[in-house]
């Protein structure tokens, strides 16, 4: 048990959330350049090169430039095993970054120093702290123009609610970007715009007062600046605790640039030290310990295709507690059957690598035939763990999809099915229409792009789409009523989802008040008994 407890113990489970272009996935390479994993970094919209970044594996995100599903990253660095979850930016897909962060013990989230903080990042901010889970900042794009440095820690204190500590502070910005100042090691890291990610750049121990060689370093007008932030910094920010930072009261704060790799091991080195090992999870009534002897996981998301010559559906668990097995026999809970966990992977976005063990805090792929959904629970054989579903985000956008090619049919179906049983886009069926016609809710309406491209390159499926005026889906409660009864607007409708749960969808309120003024007993709610809507 002793080398179980030291490899939960050295795991590193954590997201990567920021808006769209704030530099997330740059970052995210960084880390994988100084852990070894890969050998150059990708241009994710650069012109002058055809690399993308490695945790973009679809074609439409190599395309775009944007990342529109998690991914899954795990490396080794400095002794720890690192598991990334990198997520989409874009709030279209911030149902799979919710998901995501459901998996993770900690958070780093990336701002531009230029913009602050955006709607995309508050949201998911909201996310975390409903967890509890410490959050990191690193305010990126310092060797462009950046808004004062003061304005930014403020805004992140005034939006979040919680309290900030600069580990370093920024020397300047833009052209006239000099560095940092490392507070705790009274250092100069001094920035070097022609080094560009080449190589690793050590900091020059200055003590502050040392007014001659800080002047060597950075210039007089930079050195006066820096000594007159300092004072007001140390006299009025808040204090490192490392208790706060690891229950999300207190956000450690790293100034830098991703792009140029400024900055970046620097914080990667402080972060683990500060952030959490493994924490535990509840079960109805119980906590577990990741260092529980008993194996147990939830399922996060599930991914279609992600190898298209296999044709292969990946179940991703999070390992809650205990050490998982290959070729063990475990317990499917929401299946009440054994199962084995076949073809278990560790991610590397999508290269993969057949693993015998993994640990609490690891993230594994597994082999999904058509038994996982969201949220199930997997453990030891004769366990009651049961680890709470995952919420859903309640559909805003709908369309009519409806097959081309009668002679698909097929194709259609189980493109529809399959990427709907994956969460983020929702299929609806209208009871008496078959197959060849349905009804499609998404959170952001980049999903239809997605549902699209992926339906004609992964399943060689066109189709056609017609827009619904529709905004709002309740879930009908009465278990004995027939829907077809019911009286309702000619602009509602009824559907049944992928388990025949029945529903309708709305134009408006004022829809869902009709229908409750004509059919006295009716009972609607926002979600099912099984799962929250967010």
């Amino acid at each position: 048990m002793a080398d179980i407890k030291q490899e939960i113990q050295r795991r590193r489970t954590f997201a990567i959330i920021s808006h769209p272009d704030a530099g997330k996935t740059t970052l995210t390479e960084k880390f994988l350049l100084y852990g070894g994993a890969i050998q150059s970094a990708g241009a994710v919209k650069g012109k002058s090169s055809d690399r993308h970044a490695t945790s973009d594996w679809m074609e439409i995100e190599k395309k775009r430039g944007i990342s529109v599903t998690s991914s899954v990253l795990q490396f080794e660095y400095g002794g720890y095993c690192i598991n990334i979850l990198d997520t989409p930016g874009h709030q279209d897909f911030s149902e799979d970054t919710y998901r995501t962060l459901m998996a993770a013990d900690s958070a780093v989230m990336v701002i531009d120093g230029a913009k602050g903080i955006e709607p995309q990042t508050r949201k998911l901010f909201k996310v975390c702290a409903m967890r509890h889970i410490p959050i990191f900042t690193f305010i990126n794009k310092m060797d462009r123009e950046a808004r004062d440095p003061f304005d930014l820690v403020d805004e992140l204190e005034k939006e979040f609610g919680i309290g900030t500590y600069a580990v370093n502070w920024p020397i300047g910005c833009g052209a006239g970007f000099k560095g940092v100042y490392e507070r705790d090691r009274r250092s100069i890291l001094a920035f070097d715009e022609f080094h560009a990610g080449r190589r690793r750049i050590e900091g020059v121990e200055c003590d502050i007062s040392d007014t001659e060689r800080m002047d060597s370093l950075i210039g007089s007008y930079a050195r006066e600046e820096l000594v007159s932030q300092i004072e007001l910094l140390d006299g009025a920010s808040f204090d490192f605790d490392l208790q706060k930072v690891r229950t999300g009261r207190l956000s450690p704060v790293f100034f830098g640039s991703a792009l140029n790799n400024f900055g970046v091991e620097a914080f990667l080195q402080r972060f683990l030290k500060m952030t959490t090992p493994p924490l535990e999870h509840i079960s109805g009534d119980e906590i577990i310990s990741p260092f529980d002897e008993r194996f147990s996981a939830f399922v996060f998301k599930i991914q279609a295709n992600m190898n298209k010559a296999h044709r292969d559906r990946i179940a991703f668990l999070r390992i809650c507690s205990g050490q998982f097995e290959r070729g063990r026999e475990y317990w499917h809970v929401q299946a009440d059957r054994p199962v084995k966990l076949s073809q278990p992977q560790q991610m590397m976005a999508q290269e993969r690598e057949i693993v015998d063990t993994a640990y609490a805090g690891d993230i594994i792929g597994v082999f999904d035939p058509g038994i996982f959904s969201i949220g199930d629970t997997v453990c030891e054989k004769g366990e009651k763990l049961r680890y709470a579903g995952i919420p859903t985000f309640a559909p805003e956008h709908f369309a009519v999809v409806e097959q081309i090619d009668s002679m698909k049919r097929k194709q259609f179906a189980k493109g529809v099915t399959e990427i709907a049983q994956e969460g983020a886009i929702q299929i609806f069926f209208e009871p008496g229409t078959g197959m060849e016609r349905v009804v499609v809710g998404v959170v952001g309406v980049l999903q239809f792009d997605v549902l699209q491209f992926r339906m004609e390159s992964e399943y060689g499926v066109r189709y056609n789409k017609r827009d619904l005026p529709h905004q709002l889906i309740r879930y009908i409660d009465n278990a004995d009523l027939n829907p077809a009864e019911l009286k309702l607007m000619q602009t509602t409708r009824w559907v049944q989802d992928v388990r025949g749960r029945n529903l309708l969808i709305f134009v408006g309120q004022y829809e869902i008040d009709w229908a409750l003024d004509k059919n006295p007993g009716l009972m609607l709610s926002e979600f099912n008994q099984n799962t929250d809507a967010v």
